[in-house]
């Protein structure tokens, strides 16, 4: 049996339509839901740790990376402050190594240019790994320099900032030249990965990666994807700004018509792709696994962005969706708890490894078609913000003990009332159990960088720093 996994970067889990909804209307995505329909889909999927990295080293490995420990990377050549920001540590084996030492044909097809940066390694393991170049700030192209007036096409006033300028300076340097459609991003990604099919059909079995950083902002898209969701024109407004500034009308349904855009651009391509397996006769053994690391804010609750604190479904939520060869078992639907670091586990008893390496997910499809649980919480990491996620409730919190945010899941008043107060032994309780996943203790480093209110990238000023009287 081939194995595929498919990982798209900040796909909001309600854009898939087999999913539902976001709140400013329908996102075209008719491939994403045939492959839907073709599936077991799971509702209650969950990152392990965040952001970007994180996330990935949880999907490969099979392996925690919450609570951070030994997770203050400080490596040449990338940013510092996201915790476990980092490679994989080399006693981890990969996904890759385990299956290619199990005789698989190994292939990572990616412009996740996070993963390429200096230091890293996330390409362990792969019989053929392809970096596809230019995402965001990936320095790709040295020119030409942008005009005031294009940056001010492209970023709006009230947006510009040194940060930003430099931002949008190499993205779009970087973008010179691809204003075919086929030379965008995501359709790159998929069609190198269908040639990469067409190349190796004589590997006796497979394990293909594909890494696709699109719909992750930048949100540039040629015009007829944008104009599907929003005919007016005007300026322009391709990434998030990251605070609780509230963009103007236009620019909020232009950012949001951008990001759809995107999405229905991916669907399109992976189409594509999934178009290539089929004319290949390869849907009949092999199995495809689609996912994301994660979601994005797109003017929910007044902000564009990702952050760990306060955390919320738009961002925490996503996708999963199995196709077994053949389609076995679709339309089945499963709400059980799964975690990224459980894919590791499920494909290593799928492919049928026989010298089993120490992971910490755990297989989970066998207890899903049979309705039974594999856990009955999940706790995220994201710096020094754990979140604990149980059927009924939502914790979020600082390694401090501070700002502890007590959220329903379920019913009118979820995710806009903070309980913490009203129900102390639940917030008790779900802190517990944070802990014990973190091993009895958090890192020191993270809970001086909680005191200090320093937040990793992408994350906001802190919002509540009251310390429930029990906890002090």
């Amino acid at each position: 049996m081939n194995i595929v996994l498919v990982i798209f970067d900040s796909l909001r889990k309600d854009c898939i339509g087999a999913y539902g909804r976001p709140f400013w209307g329908k996102v075209h995505t008719p491939h994403f839901d045939s492959f839907a329909s073709q599936s077991i889909i799971f509702n209650s999927a969950f990152p392990e740790s965040l952001p970007t990295l994180p996330a990935r080293r949880a999907i490969y490995t099979g392996k925690r990376v919450y609570p951070f420990f030994n997770g203050d990377f400080r490596l040449k050549g990338d940013f510092v402050g996201a915790a476990g920001w980092g490679p994989i540590p080399e006693d981890q084996p990969t996904l890759s190594e385990i299956l290619r030492e199990s005789g698989y044909r190994t292939a990572l097809i990616s412009d996740v240019y996070h993963m390429f940066k200096p230091s890293k390694n996330f390409w362990r393991g792969f019989d053929q790994w392809t970096f596809l170049r230019g995402q965001e700030t990936d320095p790709a192209r040295s020119g030409p320099k942008l005009t005031k007036n294009q940056i001010d096409y492209w970023l709006a006033e009230k947006m510009q900032n040194e940060n930003n300028i430099r931002f949008i300076q190499q993205c779009i340097m970087n973008m010179h030249d691809r204003w075919q459609e086929e030379e965008f991003f995501a359709p790159k990604v998929l069609r190198e990965a269908s040639k990469w099919l067409t190349q190796n059909q004589d590997a006796e079995k497979f394990f293909l990666v594909v890494e696709s950083f699109d719909p992750h902002e930048p949100w540039i898209v040629p015009p007829y994807y944008r104009k599907m969701y929003l005919k007016e024109d005007g300026p322009e407004q391709i990434k998030s700004g990251y605070s609780q500034q509230q963009l103007d009308s236009y620019l909020l349904r232009r950012t949001q018509a951008n990001y759809s855009g995107e999405v229905t651009m991916c669907d399109r391509w992976f189409g594509y792709f999934m178009e290539t397996m089929r004319v290949m006769g390869l849907l009949e053994n092999t199995l495809i696994i689609f996912t994301a690391d994660h979601g994005h804010s797109i003017g929910d609750r007044s902000y564009i962005g990702k952050r760990g604190y306060p955390s919320m479904p738009e961002v925490f939520e996503v996708p999963l969706m199995i196709r077994m060869p053949q389609a076995k078992y679709s339309g089945k639907t499963s709400d059980i708890f799964v975690q990224h670091h459980d894919i590791a586990a499920e494909i290593i008893e799928m492919a049928g490894v026989k010298v089993r390496p120490s992971v910490d997910g755990k297989p989970f499809l066998e207890n899903a078609l049979k309705g039974k649980s594999i856990r009955d919480h999940v706790t995220v990491g994201w710096g020094a913000n754990p979140t604990v996620i149980t059927e009924d409730w939502w914790l979020n919190f600082k390694m401090d003990m501070t700002g502890i945010l007590l959220y329903r899941r379920k019913g009118k008043d979820a995710f806009r009332v903070n309980y913490a107060l009203k129900y102390p032994q639940i917030v008790k309780k779900l802190m517990k159990i944070a802990i014990d996943d973190a091993g009895g203790t958090f890192p020191e480093w993270l809970v001086e960088l909680a005191r200090k209110q320093q937040d990793a990238p992408g994350c906001s000023d802190l919002a509540a720093r009251g310390k429930i009287p029990f906890l002090k």
